[in-house]
């Protein structure tokens, strides 16, 4: 069986003159036009990959979007054997960057649709521009993100003494914490909530100083909060739907249930893509999100008309 060759890429989009552009990317070293993107690194998440990859082609520092249908085609491996890639895409924004040329790369081009319809070299990566485009259609395109965020492995309870809300992180917890910081900067998370508990805070705090970025430490996200009532956890959540920030938030196995059962009555009326995402957040409010679990909902508008359009769930 040929191995595969896990990579990721973005497309990034931006509106000009009120004509939706897409940007492209010139290989030298095969003279073709496509997308930016790249092989994972080592125990790397696609997402982040694709972000990474992304700035180390163009220069550009983006904000993933809705994730856009994925490729395979056959390459070869390192050995020279037979293999298959598989590249997984989003769209993605553009939120800084000079655009200095990186690797591998001799020309970044932003086009219209046509163009790049026209200029692609391979048929598979006209799959993602016409997902694109059709997102961008029914008003799913300019999304911004809300992750959920369940903290990262303890210290377990039976062996601390003191008060639970102090119980840090383990080390298998820390090193999920670095790997949560990679996948909210993927989605270039700008607001970071959290329950006031320790191994809560600690999960989030490598991304909030990596960015400079305050965590707002809530006693209403923490278990004892939210067991004495549900309110205070529903009233922060309503107020990141309410501001329609990239941001993240971060509670315990007992809490989040109630808020991703609430985010499930938002999902948008989408029949395939809402239909997944409807499940996805089910599923995760039914059986538990895995500790330093990020899920990732992708919103269109704010406040009461705030609805999602896609849900992605990164183990870490």
């Amino acid at each position: 069986m040929a191995s595969v060759i896990p990579a990721a890429g973005t497309l990034p989009w931006r509106r000009r003159d009120g004509r939706l552009e897409v940007a492209l990317v010139h290989r030298p070293k095969y003279d073709d036009w496509s997308w930016a993107k790249g092989k994972l690194d080592r125990g790397e998440h696609p997402c982040v990959a694709a972000a990474r990859e992304t700035f180390e082609e163009t220069g550009l520092v983006v904000r993933l979007g809705v994730p856009l249908p994925s490729a395979e085609y056959p390459v070869l491996d390192s050995t020279g054997g037979p293999a298959t890639k598989r590249v997984h895409y989003w769209a993605a924004r553009v939120t800084g960057g000079t655009g200095e040329l990186e690797h591998e790369i001799d020309e970044v081009a932003w086009v219209d649709v046509r163009t790049a319809h026209d200029r692609l070299d391979y048929a598979r990566d006209r799959e993602q521009l016409l997902a694109l485009v059709r997102a961008e259609r029914a008003g799913e395109l300019r999304t911004w993100p809300l992750a959920l965020v369940r903290h990262a492995k303890a210290r377990p309870r039976g062996k601390w003494a003191a008060d639970d809300r102090l119980r840090p992180l383990d080390a298998v917890g820390l090193a999920q914490s670095r790997t949560v910081a990679a996948a909210l900067g993927a989605y270039g998370v700008t607001r970071v909530v959290s329950s006031s508990s320790v191994r809560c805070v600690a999960t989030v705090e490598p991304y909030a100083v990596s960015r400079g970025l305050r965590v707002r430490a809530r006693d209403a996200l923490s278990e004892e909060g939210f067991a004495a009532s549900s309110a205070g956890a529903v009233t922060q959540l309503e107020r990141l739907l309410d501001k329609g920030d990239p941001a993240a938030l971060c509670s315990h196995g007992p809490v989040l249930p109630t808020l991703l059962t609430l985010l499930a009555e938002r999902v948008g009326p989408t029949p395939e893509r809402g239909r997944a995402a409807a499940d996805r957040l089910e599923a995760a409010a039914s059986s538990a999100m895995g500790k330093g679990e990020v899920l990732v909902c992708h919103l269109v508008g704010r406040g009461a008309d705030a609805r999602i359009v896609d849900v992605e769930r990164i183990d870490t």
